[in-house]
């Protein structure tokens, strides 16, 4: 079989077949019923088209800028937190990324540690949530500082949603014996997966270093996403305070309502993704894209809008910049790329996103992605949902 995949939808094929079912699951998550998981990518394909036949333009140029950094195309990987789909992990996706001439969301729940994945793409943001004690998050904000992060991502778009339809995948708290030998089969059914970590000397690392408070060992993922659950979810105060720490850009992830935009702008983001997180937040959250042209037109013209959730085409990413987004964010699209082959699987996934980019500039007459409009795209009625009308 060929190492390329000419879409998304043959990289996510190629994961399921190489990644142990678990791993496969903890990937594809969703909650519940899976309404909102499957509305993300439902609402780009009720959109359509308006393009020209003639006139059209002989080069078509992608780049932009996001929270300060260049990049050549409207797309930057998201933050996901600990993954065991490849033993390179998150260095290999920022060495993709540099390949591709983007940046990366780092999560604090990463596997790598930020020096590392810095090191490999210097266009790193590094993504926190609202956990633990003010001098903590203090603490990791001089550590993203020191590491050389270029902006910092504050994600809020994470409720306590437990249980899915089709069941949830068990991830053991440290791959102690027995975790390994009941994990066992499941590996050995996938010995394509096993052999990468065999080879890399290593196991899937269940722990968070960037997490690592002084003189302890790096916190497991289940032990970081206890305190996260045990702390007190932020007031509008908390976020202004937050932001007020951070002398440089600063995105707020997860807005979907009109009403917290603005709420977002008053405590002064550099920016704000509009997002469900994927699916994974509260289920029957409408899709970003349905809720992106009202938040555009509330606060567009104030501050960054970036959105997330759903994208796995080029042509989705330009219905996004058409409503108002500045660039999209990546999630499972670039984890099912590096699980299909590792570095260059998600350079794969970025060449897939950029030649559909291309092909819907081309066919919509546009010479630039800041030339995109709401006139190029087709939107149905009823398609919109406006969140905290004001």
């Amino acid at each position: 079989m060929s190492k390329w995949f000419e879409t998304v939808a043959e990289a996510q094929r190629r994961a399921g077949r190489r990644l142990p079912k678990s791993v496969y699951g903890a990937l594809l998550a969703g909650s519940e019923k899976g309404t909102s998981y499957d509305d993300n990518t439902k609402a780009f394909a009720e959109l359509g088209f308006a393009p020209h036949v003639a006139g059209l333009s002989a080069k078509r140029d992608q780049s932009t800028t996001v929270l300060g950094e260049e990049i050549s195309l409207p797309v930057i990987i998201s933050p996901t937190g600990v993954q065991a789909v490849h033993p390179d992990g998150e260095v290999a996706v920022a060495r993709a990324a540099a390949a591709r001439g983007t940046a990366m969301g780092l999560s604090s729940f990463a596997s790598k540690p930020l020096t590392e994945v810095v090191a490999a793409n210097p266009r790193v943001f590094f993504q926190m949530y609202w956990m633990g004690s003010k001098d903590a998050m203090l603490r990791r904000m001089q550590y993203a500082r020191e590491a050389g992060a270029k902006a910092l991502i504050v994600t809020l778009d994470w409720s306590f949603s437990h249980g899915r339809d089709w069941g949830s995948p068990r991830i053991p708290e440290r791959l102690t014996l027995k975790e390994m030998v009941r994990f066992a089969p499941e590996a050995v059914a996938r010995p394509r997966w096993l052999l990468d970590f065999v080879k890399s000397g290593r196991l899937p690392d269940l722990t968070t270093p960037n997490l690592t408070e002084e003189g302890q060992d790096p916190p497991t993922f289940f032990g970081a996403y206890g305190e996260w659950m045990g702390t007190p979810p932020p007031s509008w105060e908390d976020v202004a305070w937050l932001r007020a720490q951070w002398d440089g850009p600063f995105l707020l992830k997860g807005v979907c309502r009109v009403d917290d935009a603005l709420r977002a702008v008053d405590a002064g983001v550099t920016a704000v993704s509009v997002s469900n997180h994927g699916g994974n937040n509260l289920d029957s959250t409408p899709a970003p894209i349905r809720a992106l042209p009202a938040i555009a037109d509330a606060v567009g013209s104030q501050v960054e809008i970036l959105l997330d959730s759903g994208v796995r085409r080029g042509s989705d990413v330009v219905k996004a910049l058409a409503l108002g987004a500045r660039a999209v964010m990546i999630g499972r699209a670039y984890l099912w790329g590096l699980a299909a082959g590792g570095q260059s699987g998600v350079e794969n996934v970025l060449d897939i996103l950029r030649g559909g980019i291309d092909s819907a500039l081309l066919g919509l007459g546009r010479s630039s992605v800041r030339e995109l409009t709401r006139d190029d795209v087709v939107i149905p009625p009823g398609f919109t949902r406006t969140l905290g009308a004001v």
